[in-house]
């Protein structure tokens, strides 16, 4: 498959003067609402994919053929420019130029590579503040960026190094955007100030998760180098809320005929399966 022009899309992005937010998706039905609806960025996060693939929490259980296999399944059913989130690259610096060669071949526009210790170290707990040596850091964005095949690939420095101090972040994002980084995503960041001081220290773009409060203002963030911000993963949390009603409510009795009105009408499945498509290629291949 050709994925250049859903990695110039989400460059285009970067390069702009506003800030987005991307849709979170899961799978490719969920892609291709996100891309009916005009979304320029969809977001497939770590999160979610060990929730969708493996049904487990957040705990960096899944592998990187388990995630690469998903994105796959996402990048083909569309021209949805995806992004990403590859964790630590699931080991060392070599693993990290492992995991960009596997996402690149699976269709991603953008993907980023964190600086949290992962996966849990044994008696460290699970919190962000846990990083890996800035060399090492360092050696992981230089690996990263080896990896890549296509120059259109954007890839992200991602760290939490915020919640340690404003400081280590702007010296963790500077050292990054030095070796070749595309953008830098700021894990954590809570406040207009903090992403203000960072904005002002470097010349790359930023993207930042699960905005709220202050930081909810599209405009501001666009004005301080802000280009693509989520929103959290709500999607995901609206189908496991949909399907566990729906099956509660027939195993307590109600009738299927009573939920009508809570399903996806029969256009909107055929229009998200591209039913139009497949009866085209009936008619033509099959007579």
């Amino acid at each position: 498959m050709d994925y250049k022009n859903r990695r110039e899309n989400y460059r285009a992005v970067l390069a702009g003067d506003v800030c987005v937010h991307p849709g979170s998706v899961f799978d490719p039905i969920s892609a291709r609402i996100a891309e009916d609806l005009g979304f320029e960025v969809g977001m497939f996060a770590g999160s979610i994919a060990s929730g969708t693939v493996l049904g487990a929490p957040d705990y960096v259980v899944l592998t990187l053929s388990e995630f690469a296999e998903q994105i796959y399944r996402i990048c083909r059913a569309g021209e949805l420019s995806l992004m990403v989130d590859a964790d630590h690259g699931y080991g060392n610096a070599l693993n990290v130029k492992r995991t960009v060669e596997e996402l690149e071949a699976a269709g991603v526009a953008a993907l980023t590579i964190e600086d949290t210790l992962l996966p849990m170290a044994f008696g460290g707990g699970d919190s962000d503040t846990n990083l890996i040596s800035l060399d090492e850091g360092i050696g992981k964005m230089k690996a990263a960026l080896s990896g890549r095949t296509d120059p259109n690939l954007v890839v992200a420095g991602r760290t939490s190094s915020i919640r340690v101090s404003v400081d280590e972040c702007i010296k963790r994002v500077k050292a990054y955007a030095a070796v070749g980084v595309d953008a830098a995503f700021l894990a954590g960041a809570s406040t207009k100030a903090e992403v203000e001081a960072v904005s002002s220290e470097v010349n790359i773009p930023l993207l930042l998760g699960g905005v709220g409060g202050e930081l909810t203002d599209k405009k501001w963030l666009g004005d301080h180098g802000v280009r693509v911000a989520l929103q959290g993963h709500l999607p995901f949390q609206a189908a496991i809320k949909a399907v566990y009603d729906t099956l509660k409510a027939l195993r307590d009795g109600v009738a299927p005929g009573d939920l009508r009105d809570q399903l996806a009408s029969p256009d909107l499945i055929a229009q998200v399966t591209r039913k139009a498509e497949y009866d085209r290629q009936i008619a033509d291949y099959l007579g």
